[in-house]
C-alpha cells in the first residue's frame, strides 16, 4: 500500500470514528435528558386561606355533632363572670347570651358594643362563635372583651352546643353520620387528585 492510500485510510478511519463518537454522545445525552424530566408539581390551591378555613369548619362541625350541652354548661360558668345566660336577664359587663346562636353580631338591645365588634357584622353562627371564643381579640382586634379564649376545640364545641340549646329556637346541630360521609367523600376526592399526576405522566 502506497503512502497516499495509507493516509487516505487514516483520514477515513478518523472521520468514521468521530461520527460514531458523536452518535454515542447524542444517544447518551438524550437518555439523560429524558430521565431528567420531572413531573410538574400539583397546582397550588387558588385560595389556600379559604381551603384552610373550610377544613377547620368541617373539623369543628364534626366535634359539634357529638358535643355535649351538659359539659358545655360547665364550660359556660367562665362566661357567667361577665354575661347573663338566662332569658330576659339583660346585660352585665357583657351582653346577655341567651339565644346568641343565630343572632346578629352586636345587636342585643341595651348594650353598648365596641366599634371593633360592630364593624364585624354578620350573624353568630357556629363557626363565628367558635372563632370568637378561640381568641376574641384575634377575631375582632380592638374589642373590649378581655377574655383570653378557650384553646381546647372540644370544650369550645361543648360550649357552643350549650349556647345553642340555651334558646327559644335552637339551631339544628350538624349530623354525625353526615359528617362521616362528607369526610369519606373528601378522602376519596383527595385520593383521586393524588393519582392524577401519575396518570398524566404515563401518557
Amino acid at each position: 500500500m502506497d503512502a497516499s492510500a495509507y493516509r487516505m485510510n487514516k483520514v477515513l478511519g478518523f472521520l468514521l470514528g468521530s461520527a460514531l463518537f458523536l452518535q454515542a454522545v447524542h444517544m447518551i445525552d438524550e437518555n439523560f435528558t429524558s430521565n431528567a424530566k420531572v413531573e410538574k408539581p400539583a397546582a397550588e390551591p387558588e385560595n389556600p386561606k379559604a381551603e384552610t378555613a373550610a377544613a377547620s369548619s368541617q373539623s369543628f362541625d364534626k366535634l359539634l355533632a357529638s358535643a355535649s350541652a351538659e359539659r358545655g354548661a360547665q364550660v359556660a360558668k367562665q362566661c357567667e363572670v361577665c354575661h347573663n345566660l338566662g332569658k330576659g336577664q339583660g346585660p352585665k359587663i357583657g351582653p346577655d347570651l341567651y339565644g346568641v346562636v343565630g343572632r346578629k353580631v352586636a345587636s342585643e338591645p341595651g348594650f353598648n358594643y365596641s366599634a371593633a365588634l360592630k364593624s364585624k357584622g354578620g350573624t353568630w353562627t357556629f363557626d363565628a362563635l367558635n372563632a370568637w371564643v378561640t381568641n376574641p381579640r384575634a377575631y375582632a382586634p380592638g374589642t373590649a372583651m378581655t377574655f383570653a379564649g378557650i384553646s381546647n376545640e372540644k370544650q369550645r364545641a361543648d360550649l357552643v352546643a350549650y349556647l345553642n340549646s340555651n334558646s327559644d329556637k335552637p339551631e339544628p346541630l350538624p349530623n354525625a353520620s353526615a359528617q362521616g360521609q362528607q369526610s369519606q367523600e373528601k378522602n376519596a376526592q383527595g385520593s383521586t387528585k393524588s393519582e392524577a399526576p401519575a396518570n398524566s405522566s404515563a401518557k
